[in-house]
């Protein structure tokens, strides 16, 4: 294992490290230039706020590297704590001039520009939407198996694009997004989009219970039909050189379980954690938090997403309390290493599988750890179509080294994974060959709050 001195100091474990604020100034700096932080020998650190990503940190180091706003001036170095700041400071997706954006404490993106909450009901009030009269309108017993239109879709829809318009947060190019250290930054049922759009940095934030207030009803989705919801608590769409890091994403404090069920189907108003489609590329998603979720990270949106894009490096994550897709890939080149997976049960998230690769994606999965229950099958931890890779070595179940491809393909004849890529992984930045202190080291280090 990499010492935690060996490592750069946004890897550094917080119990591993003394801090000294300077002075009672200093602090108050955190919200302006940042708290000035020296480590025990005295040696200053760089500051969140323009920390760039390491070099050969993943796929995101390619080319000019990923610096988001850097090089941002004073004017536009922002620190704000309601959503109404949060947009301003966002600005045009469409101006590419650098810029810091802090995020101080929690903000809820269901709020109006006066910060008054929003429900549901209030997106609702005035487009003649009613879940009543909608499941009354499409029952499949009296409508049958087609798509839902007419007046009550029509009004769903209409409902949908009042929340649209003020939990999706656009984020412009040589963007740094961080959370102040010490007041529980991140945002509460947002989404933010990150969309044809390049050089971008987010860290030290959680992501919490983004919900669509109107999910639609598909009937012709699987064999019995599902609830559909339409936001990702950060959506990356034709995105290139992005970084997320130390970051915590969860549905928290609302669990699926808690959800009702219509026409037998679960109603579901949490879509993606962190996707990752429509030809985005150069990607690094390190030390994050995937909690409480479902379906947790999509790369490729379809079958046909981008060929030669969709390179994406996911490493010293920390999965716990997860159905599926982490993450579900496909096309691109995915490297995953020396990520913990847990996949006990955890409030009612049962896990499916961790790893789908399909759609002749090649994925290099090498040196990563899962918990798993002492009767759970190895063959559940990978999923895939026949189609996609899953290569490397170093895989550890249960601190056994386990083959978890040939698990699954002596299960699944029919569908086996291939066991060789067409590259070979070198941006590989603070890749550990032991992991048997994985699981302890990335509970304490990794998500939210854990960056001084």
């Amino acid at each position: 294992m990499v010492s935690a001195s060996a490592r750069p100091a946004h890897r550094r474990s917080v119990l591993k490290r003394r801090t000294l604020v300077v002075t009672a100034a200093a602090v108050a700096a955190g919200v302006g230039a940042g708290v000035l932080v020296m480590n025990a020998n005295a040696n200053p650190v760089v500051d969140l706020y323009h920390q760039v990503l390491p070099a050969k940190d993943g796929w995101a180091a390619s080319g000019a590297g990923t610096t988001g706003g850097t090089k941002a001036d004073a004017a536009h170095t922002f620190t704000v704590s309601t959503r109404a700041q949060l947009v301003k400071a966002l600005g045009s997706a469409t101006d590419t001039t650098p810029r810091i954006i802090k995020i101080k404490g929690t903000i809820d993106a269901n709020t109006n520009d006066a910060g008054k909450k929003l429900t549901c009901a209030d997106y609702a009030s005035g487009t003649g939407y009613a879940l009543s009269a909608y499941l009354k309108a499409f029952d499949p017993a009296t409508f049958g198996k087609k798509v839902p239109s007419g007046t009550q879709e029509t009004a769903r829809k209409a409902a949908q694009d009042k929340q649209k318009k003020n939990i999706v947060l656009r984020v412009p190019s040589n963007t740094t997004i961080v959370g102040v250290p010490g007041t529980k930054a991140g945002i509460l049922g947002g989404s933010v989009l990150v969309q044809n759009v390049k050089n971008v940095i987010i860290r030290n934030l959680t992501f919490a219970d983004t919900q669509d207030c109107f999910p639609q009803w598909d009937p012709t989705d699987g064999s019995s039909g599902e609830w559909n919801s339409n936001y990702d608590s950060v959506t990356l769409r034709g995105a290139t050189n992005v970084w997320a890091d130390h970051n915590t994403f969860t549905d928290a404090p609302t669990f699926d379980k808690t959800e009702a069920t219509h026409f037998g189907r679960k109603y579901q108003v949490h879509d993606g954690a962190l996707d990752i489609t429509n030809g985005s590329d150069l990607v690094t998603v390190e030390r994050n938090q995937f909690l409480n979720h479902d379906k947790t990270m999509l790369i490729g949106s379809s079958d046909t997403d981008s060929t030669g894009k969709l390179r994406v490096t996911i490493h010293h994550n920390l999965w716990k309390g997860i159905v599926q897709r982490a993450p579900l890939a496909r096309i691109g080149q995915i490297h995953l290493y020396n990520n913990v997976y847990d996949t006990t049960t955890v409030n009612g998230y049962a896990p499916k599988y961790s790893l789908d690769s399909r759609a002749k994606a090649q994925v290099v999965a090498e040196r990563n750890v899962w918990k798993i229950p002492a009767d759970a099958k190895v063959a559940k931890l990978l999923s895939g179509d026949g189609t996609g890779s899953v290569a490397g070595t170093g895989n550890i179940v249960n601190g056994k080294a386990t083959d978890l491809v040939a698990a699954y393909n002596a299960a699944n004849p029919s569908k086996k994974l291939k066991t060789t890529v067409n590259w070979t992984p070198t941006l590989t930045g603070g890749i550990q060959t032991s992991v048997t202190n994985l699981l302890t080291d990335l509970t304490g280090t990794t998500g939210a709050g854990t960056l001084l």
